[in-house]
């Protein structure tokens, strides 16, 4: 299978036109390497011991080699972080260092502001899945001028069902689907019971490990309490897990890039109150949280909630559903300077999914839903901060799983998911 493009390549390739190093930060396997890889001249795997003994041997090789080079896993080595912050504070000309890196590493480094610009990549979002072509843009929704909205999708329910459990990891997806499954089983087992020895976390329980985040899994696009998760994770036991040791998993699982949570609106700069703190529950490929929760795509849309864990009310596919729309949001964000968080009052009377937010103050709001179309009900949330905003909210949309992208005639644009892009 050859080189599947991301939309982080321009991104990626305008960011090193003009700075000195750029770190690509992601879970394994979301294609860093191959990204990064298209760009370098010079690639160091720094998994490999023999190339961390050369660095070591030879503390100068890295101003002698092409350039962009690439160092790869470079958490394995962390002082070659300093090392390349160094050697840009004496030359700053753009374009000389690539890192790509699958975890934070334990050591203490240098945060490296004002040398590297770092950048997050996440699995596969529905564009570049090629499911369709992207008829609605973000970008345009920024615009202000509600755009015409239109286009048709061929993508079902059962496709995007089939989506969810496919996974968005390149090299996984390009599998059979009885490998996938392998694959990701493998993907979990290593995360267990070898990635977080790797960051100095001695797990002592895997299997408590394993039903936390098959719990955390259940979550999915909640803002469930940490208690709640533990409580679910662990029905009927006295011995739970100390709240410590949860905060370790939490805290070791997102420095490897796992865990990717939501965090909640902070809000503008004017009388919307009672907006909670919590963040929405997310790991980085839904496919993960599918595989913990043992269901294929049939179980999803035949099953309201297969399996036992079920800290939400709803079903499994919704949850999924807006995880991965949620995915596929903040990949497109990312191309328009934004940040994607959501909106929660505490009392939960106002709710709105994705809150868009660009650098120069304008968003854009998002629903998601399951449904084919937008009911007046479906629709509540956003209308009611399109009167709170005004002017600073550019645009709002619905993002479904239905087949043709419209405008309602309050003016709230109706997307399927397979049909929006950056």
């Amino acid at each position: 299978m050859g080189y599947v493009p991301r939309i982080v390549d321009e991104h990626l390739a305008r960011l090193l036109s003009g700075l000195p190093a750029v770190a690509i930060d992601g879970p394994k396997a979301v294609g860093k390497t191959a990204t990064a890889s298209r760009l370098a001249a010079t690639t160091i795997a720094l998994d490999i011991p023999s190339e961390v003994e050369l660095l070591e041997a030879d503390p100068r090789r890295l101003e002698r080699l092409a350039a962009p080079i690439l160092l790869d896993e470079w958490q394995r080595y962390p002082p070659v972080w300093d090392r390349v912050r160094r050697l840009v504070d004496a030359d700053a000309s753009p374009g000389r260092f690539l890192l790509a890196g699958s975890a934070s590493p334990s050591a203490a480094i240098h945060s490296g502001a004002g040398r590297i610009v770092r950048l997050r990549m996440r699995p596969m979002s529905l564009a570049e899945r090629t499911m369709a072509s992207s008829a609605v843009s973000l970008a345009s929704l920024f615009e202000g001028d509600r755009p015409t909205v239109g286009g048709h999708s061929t993508v079902g329910l059962g496709d995007y069902a089939e989506e969810i459990v496919t996974s968005g990891f390149p090299g996984i997806r390009s599998l059979d689907p009885d490998y996938r499954l392998d694959s990701l089983d493998g993907y979990l087992d290593a995360l267990v019971e070898h990635d977080f020895a790797e960051l100095g976390h001695v797990v002592r329980r895997p299997a408590a490990l394993r039903a936390w985040l098959t719990a955390f899994a259940a979550a999915t696009s909640t803002t469930a309490s940490y208690n709640t998760v533990l409580d679910a994770a662990t029905p009927g036991q006295s011995d739970k897990p100390a709240k410590t040791t949860t905060i370790a998993y939490r805290d070791t699982l997102a420095r490897l890039w796992v865990l990717d949570e939501l965090d909640a609106w902070p809000g503008p700069h004017t009388d919307i109150a009672g907006l909670t703190g919590s963040p929405k529950h997310h790991l980085a490929d839904p496919a993960l949280a599918a595989r913990l929760l043992h269901v294929g795509a049939g179980a999803l849309v035949d099953t309201p909630w297969p399996g036992k864990v079920r800290p939400r009310e709803g079903t499994l596919l919704g949850a999924l559903f807006e995880s991965l729309v949620t995915l596929s949001v903040r990949v497109y964000a990312e191309q328009n300077r934004a940040t994607v968080s959501h909106l929660r009052t505490r009392g939960g009377e106002h709710e709105i999914d994705l809150i868009v937010q660009r650098d120069d103050g304008r968003i854009v709001a998002l629903e998601v839903k399951i449904a084919r179309a937008a009911t007046d009900r479906d629709v509540r949330h956003l209308a009611w901060l399109r009167g709170r905003l005004g002017d600073r909210l550019a645009d709002c949309a619905v993002v479904t799983a239905g087949e043709v992208a419209y405008r309602r005639p309050d003016g709230i644009a109706v997307i399927p998911a397979a049909l929006l892009g950056p």
